[in-house]
């Protein structure tokens, strides 16, 4: 025999998956039928400050909590995260993915993001930090806090040439397709991580990246990910972003190399003799 208690439980489970699922209807259909207001050539406006929000900086694929650095207790703890890797599987080749572990294993003193070098992409899109889209006619630049790092997007370019020579950002040429800006970026040096756990690539890496607004002040981002080198297939990540609205919102230069300068040059030091 069922019980009240049982009976108001059960209902009340059943009223939160019919809210859970009228809001998933609803973002849906906003997805599916919002028009972005339009800029000066008639494609979508997304210039303003944007931030991604989550746990993709720690870990792309779904991760439990854990120590992290344990020397520094909860401040050096990784939270646990849902995922922002379709299928959460990382393709990797075999002598990959014991690489992947072997940069996990060194991330205190190896993780690019520890010595402040520049993140890449799509590192810097999802980092904790807000970044800027400035939109103009030929060009498009993302201006990212961190590292003070920044790329342009050359609009411009119907044949575009390879990158004269492979950098941390890479290369970026975009096109729209209907509401969505879709940037292929390449000419990586193959020295980024993707997040904290070590997720990487080499510089064969190709990003395609597509930017789709959703709502007045959210943006579906998505990349997919190429490198043969590495992987044995494409993989795609996806995520929301979304526009700070402050007054005053925008982005502040993180200049984080004097905070890096043990990991850096400590090894440098002179050693005086005891």
């Amino acid at each position: 025999m069922v019980t009240r208690f049982k009976q108001a439980t059960i209902a009340s489970v059943l009223g939160l998956v019919a809210v859970l699922l009228t809001a998933s209807s609803a973002l849906a259909q906003t997805t599916d039928t919002y028009t972005a207001p339009r800029a000066w050539d008639g494609n979508p406006d997304i210039n303003g400050v944007w931030q991604a929000i989550g746990t993709a900086h720690w870990d792309l694929q779904d991760h439990q909590a854990s120590a992290g650095l344990p020397e520094l207790g909860a401040l050096g703890a990784v939270p646990p995260g849902q995922g922002v890797v379709v299928g959460n599987e990382i393709p990797y080749q075999a002598w990959a993915l014991e690489q992947k572990q072997a940069n996990w294993d060194n991330r205190q003193g190896e993780d690019p993001e520890a010595k402040c070098y520049l993140p890449g992409v799509p590192r810097a899109t999802y980092l904790p930090y807000p970044f800027q889209i400035l939109q103009g006619t030929n060009k498009i630049m993302i201006v990212y806090g961190y590292a003070e790092a920044n790329r342009t997007i050359h609009m411009d370019k119907e044949n575009p040439e390879p990158a004269p020579l492979d950098t941390w950002m890479g290369r970026s040429h975009g096109i729209w397709e209907g509401d969505t800006l879709v940037v292929d970026a390449q000419g990586f040096n193959g020295q980024a991580w993707f997040d904290r756990a070590g997720n990487f690539a080499s510089s064969a890496l190709k990003v395609t990246e597509r930017y789709t607004p959703i709502g007045p002040d959210a943006m579906l981002y998505e990349a997919t990910l190429e490198d043969p080198t590495v992987f044995t297939r494409l993989w795609q990540i996806s995520m929301p972003l979304y526009r700070r609205l402050e007054a005053d919102a925008r982005v502040i230069e993180y200049k984080c190399v004097e905070f890096s300068e043990e990991i850096l040059y400590g090894h440098l030091r002179k050693k005086t003799s005891e």
